[in-house]
């Protein structure tokens, strides 16, 4: 995991070229951490002064942890800012949460009108192991046989409109969908098999 949240860094820092004055908006935080990599981004960024963090949580322990960054809280939906007011907007491994297809569009159209650029990760349906129950195999079945599969295994948090996984084409529809222009879609990959995919766009000025 490690090396994954680096090498998504990596390319985040090298296809949005942030400068010391571009300000980030960053979608979707965890408030509690279960891993030295978690909130990777405010772990790592020299400029964390520059970073507006978003959430539908608290964010209780989160501004405890990183008290000079600013941390807004919203109901979900619209996001409570001005068009293009973030340089960049930067979100990892939240759009499979949002709920369906139409809800992903809507966050894709966010992320867009707030920020000059974006980029955003996801796990991709592809993988041979689900990312969040690390269970294998089993998110290649229909929603419905997947759901019931988790609420048998006492694992019922992981079902319903909390994970809808995405493979490269369901990416590319969305974007269309919600009129993005110009985006590139990068695979990173373990073996034949994609791992994670992530997404750089940006709204031509």
């Amino acid at each position: 995991m490690g090396r994954s949240r680096r090498k998504k860094y990596e390319q985040f820092i090298s296809l949005s070229k942030p400068s010391d004055g571009s300000t980030i908006l960053d979608v979707g935080v965890a408030d509690k951490e279960y891993s030295p990599v978690d909130n990777y981004l405010e772990k790592t960024y020299p400029y964390p002064n520059r970073i507006t963090t978003l959430s539908i949580h608290p964010l209780e322990e989160f501004r405890k942890r990183y008290p000079h960054i600013k941390t807004v809280t919203y109901k979900g939906g619209t996001f409570p800012f001005r068009d293009k007011e973030f340089s960049i907007v930067y979100s990892n491994a939240v759009i499979e949460h949002v709920g369906g297809f139409a809800q992903q569009v809507d966050f894709v159209r966010e992320i867009n009108r707030c920020g000059y650029s974006f980029y955003f990760t996801t796990p991709a349906r592809e993988a041979p192991i689900e990312m969040h129950t690390n269970y294998p195999l089993i998110h290649w079945l229909p929603k419905k046989a997947f759901d019931q599969f988790l609420k048998s295994r006492g694992k019922g948090w992981a079902t319903g409109n909390y994970m809808n996984l995405l493979r490269k084409k369901d990416i590319v529809n969305i974007m269309k969908k919600a009129r993005v222009k110009e985006f590139k879609v990068f695979t990173q990959r373990i073996g034949p098999f994609p791992l994670h995919y992530a997404v750089w766009g940006r709204c031509p000025e």
